[in-house]
């Protein structure tokens, strides 16, 4: 029997101590009302104290950036060069687009800038051939002045003829389209042959910053008061904001914890809430924009009593808990209790007062108004578990 214990998992084992009190408490109520003993039952006093809970909020996981990838030129693509999920850097290549056209542009572009530079080359011989003829008085000032003009004329096409090339190169450039951002790419919808442009409804794909991680949270005017009633600055509001943990959509923590970084300037009327964002480092890329979790914001309430949940029972909804009186009587007493709780005990706000002493075991055995022996929860521990071992010496013989 030992063997079997040693080896029983810890919850099976709350269990049996649990179903040994209570029969403990059944024997002692049936003796009690023989007229043989006073059930005992074990009980504590409650205290104000400081406690620290767990708010939480649903929130949508995004990039600190997320950027949608499209060309800027129209044409076939020939070239696909990274695929989904790929962390590319910034100006590493992703897609090449048919290039034929745009390379016969610069070309044409760039004999327009010869045919331009050589215009005004002639034409800056016809001026100073005439501005001699001038000087001479052999022409007039106004073929003088038509032949400065024509000049004028040739560096202004010039000029336009260089802007083409500029334009056309830059065309040519836009053929291969690159990473504007450190990140990772989304989805790729289309393939090689696939005929896109800047007008497109749909991007080639899109790269997500993840190195940083906003978790985007709504947090009602209610809630938000507790930790801006102070006021400040939008910095200091900020700044006294605690860590956050974020809960992921299986049910894990996260292990790094964020920081509040934005608090919306305008609560919204149709839902009295606010948008807020909190920060989270995805060192490890375990992270990904479009997920979703839940983010746990803890809030410190000054006085407040904690009773353990088993110290409990409900009826009709409703809370309550076996206060001892003086004359160590039960007395059924209804709590109110924060509607966050750590797992293990209620936060009550109102039905208790600081130094009643409440009944903590077998509670869903005992009776409003029953007279009872309290004693401590160090002694029942020691009860049940002296119950445990001799029914263990029990079962060896």
């Amino acid at each position: 029997m030992k063997k079997q214990m040693s080896f029983m998992r810890p919850w099976a084992k709350g269990l049996f101590y649990t179903f040994a009190a209570l029969c403990v408490g059944a024997c002692s109520n049936q003796k009690a009302q023989r007229g043989a003993v006073v059930n005992e039952v074990a009980v504590m006093p409650v205290e104000l104290g400081q406690t620290t809970l767990n708010s939480s909020y649903p929130v949508t996981i995004e990039g600190i950036q997320d950027v949608e990838i499209r060309p800027n030129v129209s044409g076939f693509i020939t070239n696909v060069c990274v695929s989904e999920g790929d962390f590319v850097r910034k100006g590493q290549l992703l897609f090449e687009l048919d290039s034929v056209q745009y390379k016969a542009a610069v070309e044409t572009a760039r004999a327009s800038v010869l045919v331009a530079e050589a215009s005004i080359a002639t034409a800056e011989l016809n001026v100073e051939t005439r501005t001699e003829l001038f000087e001479k008085s052999i022409i007039s000032e106004y073929e003088l002045q038509t032949a400065k003009n024509t000049l004028a004329s040739a560096k202004a096409s010039l000029a336009q003829a260089q802007a083409q090339l500029v334009n056309a190169q830059n065309n040519l450039s836009y053929t291969r389209v690159t990473s504007p951002a450190d990140g990772v790419v989304g989805k790729i919808p289309y393939k090689v042959g696939s005929l896109v442009s800047a007008s497109i409804a749909t991007p080639l794909t899109t790269i997500s910053d993840i190195a940083n991680i906003l978790v985007n949270f709504s947090m009602t005017e209610k809630q938000l008061l507790e930790f801006t009633r102070e006021g400040g600055t939008m910095e200091e509001i900020i700044d006294a904001f605690p860590p956050v943990q974020l809960v992921l959509a299986d049910g894990t923590l996260y292990k790094e914890s964020g920081k509040v970084k934005t608090i919306s300037g305008v609560i919204d009327p149709s839902t009295h809430a606010v948008r807020m964002q909190a920060l989270f480092p995805n060192t490890r890329n375990v992270l990904r924009s479009g997920g979703t979790g839940n983010l746990l914001l803890p809030v410190t309430r000054d006085s407040l009593i904690a009773v353990p949940q088993l110290a409990t029972f409900e009826l009709q909804d409703k809370k309550f808990v076996y206060v001892v009186s003086d004359s160590s009587t039960l007395v059924s007493t209804e709590i109110q209790v924060l509607p966050q709780n750590d797992g293990q005990n209620y936060f009550v706000t109102a039905g208790l007062k600081p130094g009643v002493r409440i009944a903590v075991e077998g509670v869903a055995l005992l009776r409003n108004g029953a007279k009872i022996k309290p004693i401590t929860k160090a002694e029942a521990d020691a009860r049940v578990k002296n119950i445990v071992n001799q029914s263990a010496q029990s079962a060896q013989k």
